[in-house]
Formats: structure tokens, sequence, C-alpha cells
């Protein structure tokens, strides 16, 4: 009897939310996931709820070493097949005003979001296709990226500039890796459901004694709501699907008119819509 071979793809951050939902849908549909995680912990859960075709990789995406590690498990266990995608999903989020913000809290946001992202990439390239030896057809990658890497709300300004910066390395990448013939797509989610908005809600008190500290109460009691009333996580999952088996993927996925509405209208505009969104009181 033959064996279907799975067709292989990396994952970051599939503990929860997008990549765990991504993961299950990937695998569902007869791929093979190898997903990272940060835990040993994380790593038993996801393995029991999504079963052997997903193999978790423990590593931390602002560890090198770590990543050149999980780099060569994958090489082995892909027996020269290589991976036909890598979707760099893993990132943080947090809030506060930009004047009060924490350097340090901003640099992390960056290591994670922007530099981890990168440093993954670069150590997965030739798995999927960037060298001149490869023999087989050459990967894709998804970034998920925001709909704040287009437009940029009062008070989650530190991750509306990481997603920015997803998005221009995004489109680097795309216009270098051509020569390879490996696709970079970028997929621009507005709110989803996903356990993430709990994680910033509750009072901030390092903010209390600010212009911002009646906006920041309001906003961070409100984001476990704005995260059940967000669009289901297989919205996501779709996308990412779409990206990869497209034979001429869209360079960007947008799953919000909001995204739209950043291309198009003027910074005015685009400052009283997110103004509105966050109220803020001098």
């Amino acid at each position: 009897m033959q064996t279907t071979v799975r067709p292989n793809v990396l994952i970051t951050g599939v503990s929860t939310g997008i990549g765990f939902d991504a993961a299950r849908f990937l695998i569902d549909r007869g791929y093979r996931v190898f997903g990272s995680v940060r835990t040993q912990g994380d790593a038993d859960r996801v393995t029991a709820d999504l079963g052997s075709a997903l193999t978790p990789l423990i590593f931390d995406i602002t560890d090198s070493a770590a990543i050149a590690l999980a780099v060569d498990a994958v090489r082995q266990e892909t027996c020269g097949r290589g991976l036909c995608a890598l979707v760099n999903n893993a990132g943080i989020s947090t809030t506060g005003p930009l004047m009060h913000m924490p350097m340090d809290e901003v640099r992390q946001m960056f290591e994670v979001n922007v530099f981890g992202l990168l440093a993954v990439t670069q150590a997965f390239l030739p798995l999927l296709g960037a060298r001149r030896d490869c023999t087989h057809p050459p990967g894709r990658i998804v970034n998920i990226s925001s709909i704040s890497g287009g437009l940029v709300f009062p008070l989650v300004g530190s991750y509306g500039a990481s997603k920015h910066a997803v998005e221009a390395l995004t489109d680097g990448l795309r216009r270098e890796l051509d020569i390879y013939g490996i696709k970079v797509i970028a997929i621009e989610p507005g709110n989803i459901s996903t356990p993430m908005w709990n994680k910033n809600s509750g009072p901030d008190p390092r903010y209390a004694g600010t212009g911002y500290a009646s906006a920041m109460t309001e906003m961070r009691a409100k984001l476990p709501e704005t995260g059940r009333k967000g669009a289901p996580v297989e919205l996501v999952s779709r996308a990412i699907f779409k990206a990869i088996v497209s034979q001429r993927p869209k360079t960007r996925y947008p799953l919000t008119p909001l995204w739209r509405a950043s291309r198009m209208l003027s910074d005015g505009m685009l400052d009283r819509l997110a103004k509105a969104a966050v109220r803020i009181q001098p």
C-alpha cells in the first residue's frame, strides 16, 4: 500500500490562538505541521489535541541557538523534501501610550514581532528552497501582520510600529526572494477572537498618573469583550491556506475593511477614525 506523504509546513506560535487553529486547519487538509512552542507542557498539550501530524519544536524565536537546533531537527525529519511553507505567526502585543511606555517593553515587542520573525525566516530559508542546489519546489512565507500594520490606533502605537515593520519586511523579502521562486505573503487580520485579548485586560497602574489614565482604563476593560466580538479565528486559517495553495497568491490578504480604508482615506480622516475608537480626554 502506498503511503501518502504529507507536505511540510512550519508555523511559529502554535500554543493557542491563530497558530493553533492554523495548525489544526492544515493538518485536517493533509499537511504535516512543525509548530513552535516555548515549553514542554505546551508541546504535550498541542500534540494531544492535534495528533501525530503535529511535530512540536520547543524554541523561542528570539533565541538564535534554539532556532538553529530547530532547523536541524526539521531538516532531519523532512528527509530532503524541505518545507512548502513557513507561517510566521508568533508575536506579542501590549498597550500603553508611546509617551510613557518603558523602552524595554518597546524593544521586546520588536525583538519578538520583527527581529524574531526575520531570524526564523533567515534560518529556515534553505529548507524553503533558497539555495542553488535545491531539489524540491520553492516554498512560501506567510507573515501574520495586522490591521495595525496599516492603521495605528492610540495606545497601541508600539504594536502598530512593529506590524508596520512586518509589512516592510514582507515587501523586502518578496522582492528579494523572487530569484528563488519563493513567494512572500502578508495576512492582515482585524479583531480575531483569540485568548490574546485577555492578556492585556485589567488595570495597568503604571499610567495612573498620566493624561492617558482614563483612556487606558476604559480600553483595557473592553478588551475581553472586543475579543469575544472578534471574527472567528478560522478566517485567518483559511487565508493562510489560500496563501499556501493558490497558484498565484495575492501579495497580501486583508481580512478587515479597515485595511482598505487605511489605504484610501486621508491622514486627517484616519486620525479621526482612530481617535474615535479610543477616547482620549486632555
